[in-house]
């Protein structure tokens, strides 16, 4: 492997070193001398150019060969100047065209794209997207993406967990305005902890993501924008409710203090209070839980001087209570009277970052992120008690500019991280603190027409991980019109947090044990070490006269060492390191079609190989579909006096799925091999009255598919054999919902 880093390192070389003659000159408007900013300067017969600068300014590369410079701008009549002497400044005066006609430009937004011109592959999901379903919080937010998988942990908490690439939430970078949030004590509920609309975008990153963002994402990043005080409405109400006797409240109040800041509070509330077991097992299929969610964002805007910046304060309560039927929290807590469990969260954040803007140089900017948090979760688990406290630090300092032209762009900057952890796992306490700092440098070649790389390299220091290098390469060519292939691979490192990264453990009667390694100082264990390789093709084209595309993408991740979590022993769970021999291979193809104005289609398929060699021998990963099909239909009717329907139906199916190995258990607790397979449509209904008022109905798993008997030995939670776990389908059955929407803008 370090033979293959050295070898990515030298073919870069030459670019990053790159330094030939360069031709510099400057354009201005004719008659009146003004600068043209954003002029398109490129040599005749090639594909080098660059874009002149604030003050008209470029600067562009230089071979005997090219002999005639091309100078043309938006407006103006084109120029062709001979350049005999490239030592010679030039200056280009174009003049603007008369008698223009009118043209009118119209397009549609797509509520989820991919760009055809970004190096990595990413995934951009608007607000119009998220406004397809529910949404209640981000965990929600995935229902109509087929790239991310939503499936329920286990049959006792009703967390929703999600995976990329075949791997779970631990693996993804997941971010709030890229200041990784959802990690630590906050993995396994962390989701839910953001409401719905609070979110202004999100972007889904496959792949090794980019080495600014730090070092631990494997499988991909997610980033989560919010919204703005100065784009959000003044006023903005979403009521909800629930066929299961779930209410949301969220509210914004958005204002403007003065020229230069801005405020909103951000409030929201949700509960659910009604007892629910439509399967008879005796155990609540959903929790009772109340959650009070309040934020103050402040942003700052100086555009004459280049400043701009983003302040959060936060504070979050959540409570859960699941179980059986007749458990009282009160008289019943912590006994055998009957099994229950409370989960207790309270959370503080402060972020913000800060970012500047060189008025004069544009190119150069640097943006500094920081956050300090408070993550306190107090719960018990029938008899097991699970306790954890993460104090958390994070800051990061960003630098950009380019090199020679627009064409050669960096970034370095460096990272400091602090997380203090204390844990009571039942009557053992786990605590440790962890630190790191790094730096960065990435660099980015776009030749503005086919080509687009991207190569980083951070070096962290980690007072338990030691001293490493990540590297990261990503890289888009276009070989033809409305096309992008991509190739990427990326190094990721990350200490696995194995109690809060898998609390469905103790939903059951496992014992837990932890089989350390030589030198391992979390938990005992070693970090995991993944290599991801990946490649990505996109095809955009014209079918019966309207827009489709197509995408295709595989990935592999090869784990150099992982902490692996082997259910196989039905008795027990063990935690231990493995080296060199789990790897996650990942296929998936995407069609989208608009086959008219307003109604949008995409299918989806994908294929997932995903196997880990336990110490009993080589598996597949349990509990994960290897085939998934996806169909969403969308269709938006035209604007009349204001007002417009939205229809939307997504449909899911999911292939057999391998059960952990129950074969220790007595007859009446095994399970089968496989589980049978799942279909499930969600669908929703929404009447825009005007831009300011909606309402919208819907329902989920209208089909009412049910896992029958998700949990094994519910007669007896307190046995041998109880285990919430083997959960594969939805659980509750059909969910139907209402909701409105009122802003003032």
């Amino acid at each position: 492997m370090k033979n293959i880093i050295i070898t990515i390192v030298i073919s870069f070389l030459p670019i990053l070193t790159f330094s030939q003659t360069q031709v510099e000159g400057v354009v201005y408007e004719e008659g009146t001398n003004t600068p043209l900013l954003g002029a398109n300067v490129y040599w005749l017969g090639t594909q080098v150019g660059v874009v002149t600068d604030f003050d008209g300014k470029f600067s562009i590369r230089y071979k005997e060969s090219y002999k005639k410079l091309i100078v043309s701008y938006v407006g103006f009549t084109s120029d062709t100047l001979d350049v005999r002497n490239p030592t010679k400044k030039i200056k280009a005066t174009l003049s603007p065209k008369s008698n223009l006609e009118e043209v009118k430009l119209v397009a549609r937004k797509k509520a989820t794209s991919r760009s055809y011109i970004e190096a990595q592959n990413i995934i951009n999901v608007s607000s119009d997207e998220l406004l397809k379903a529910a949404c209640c919080n981000l965990a929600e937010s995935f229902e109509t993406n087929p790239s991310i998988d939503v499936n329920f942990a286990d049959a006792i908490s009703g967390t929703r967990q999600i995976k990329m690439l075949g791997l779970t939430s631990p693996y993804i970078l997941i971010a709030m305005e890229n200041i990784p949030t959802v990690r630590g004590a906050a993995q396994a509920y962390g989701l839910t902890f953001t409401p719905g609309t609070w979110v202004e975008s999100i972007q889904i990153t496959k792949g090794a993501g980019s080495v600014v963002n730090g070092y631990e994402s494997i499988a991909g990043q997610i980033n989560a924008e919010l919204q703005k005080p100065t784009k959000d409405d003044k006023l903005f109400i979403n009521l909800y409710g629930a066929s299961s006797q779930r209410f949301e409240l969220n509210t914004h109040f958005n204002t403007r203090v003065s020229d230069r800041w801005s405020t909103g509070v951000y409030l929201h509330g949700n509960t659910h209070q009604e007892k629910h077991d439509v399967n008879h097992d005796n155990f609540l299929d959903m929790p009772l839980y109340n959650q009070i969610n309040v934020m103050n964002r402040w942003q700052y805007t100086d555009t004459e001087n280049g400043f701009v910046g983003f302040f959060n304060v936060r504070y979050l309560n959540d409570e859960k209570q699941t179980g059986e039927l007749d458990f009282n929290p009160d008289i019943d807590k912590l006994t055998t009277n009957a099994w229950g469990s409370e989960i207790e969260t309270e959370r503080y954040d402060f972020s913000g970052k800060f970012g500047y803007v060189n008025p004069e140089l544009p190119w150069r900017s640097a943006g500094l992120q920081f956050a300090i948090s408070n993550h306190q979760q107090n719960s018990y688990f029938g008899l097991r008690t699970y306790n954890i406290e993460h104090n958390s630090i994070y800051s990061n300092f960003t630098y950009n500019s380019i090199i020679s032209d627009s064409r050669h762009k960096i970034k370095t900057g460096v990272r400091f991280t602090y997380d203090k952890y204390d844990e009571l796992v039942e009557t053992t306490s786990f605590e440790r603190k962890d630190n790191s700092i790094g730096a960065f440098f990435e660099y980015n070649f776009d030749d503005l027409e086919d080509i687009n790389v991207t190569a980083g390299m951070r070096v962290d220091n980690h007072n338990r991980l030691g001293l490493f290098v990540t590297p990261r390469i990503h890289a888009k060519y276009t070989p033809w019109d409305k096309s992008a292939f991509r190739a990427s691979i990326g190094r990721g490192k990350r200490s696995a947090n194995i109690f809060a990264e898998n609390q469905n453990l103790f939903a059951t009667s496992r014992n837990i044990n932890i089989n350390p390694s030589a030198e391992g100082n979390i938990y005992g264990l070693d970090p995991e070490i993944a290599w991801n390789y990946g490649v990505s093709y996109l095809q955009g084209f014209n079918l019966f006269g309207e827009k489709a595309d197509v995408t295709f993408d595989f990935y592999r991740t090869d784990f150099q060492n992982q902490v692996v979590v082997d259910w196989e022993n039905s008795q027990e769970i063990r935690f231990y390191n493995l080296e060199d021999e789990s790897f996650a291979n990942s296929f998936q193809t995407e069609f989208n079609y608009n086959p008219f104005t307003g109604f949008n289609t995409r299918l989806a398929y994908k294929y997932y190989d995903i196997k880990t060699k336990y110490q009993t021998g080589k598996k597949i990963k349990p509990l994960t579909a290897q085939h998934r099909f996806f169909a969403n239909a969308s269709y938006e009717t035209p604007i009349k006096n204001n007002s417009k329907w939205k229809f939307d139906v997504t449909y899911n199916w999911l292939g057999k799925q391998r059960f952990p190995s129950t074969q220790n258990n007595p007859l009446e607790f095994q399970l089968p091999n496989y589980s049978p397979n799942v279909n499930t449509v969600n669908a929703q209904v929404t009447k825009v009255f005007s831009p300011k008022f909606e309402i919208y109905i819907g329902g989920e798993n209208i089909t009412n598919v049910r896992q029958n008997n998700p949990i094994l030995g519910a007669d007896n939670p307190f046995g041998s054999n109880f285990d919430s776990t083997f959960v594969y389908g939805p659980i509750f059955g059909s969910l139907y919902y209402a909701g409105l929407r009122y802003r003032i803008m």
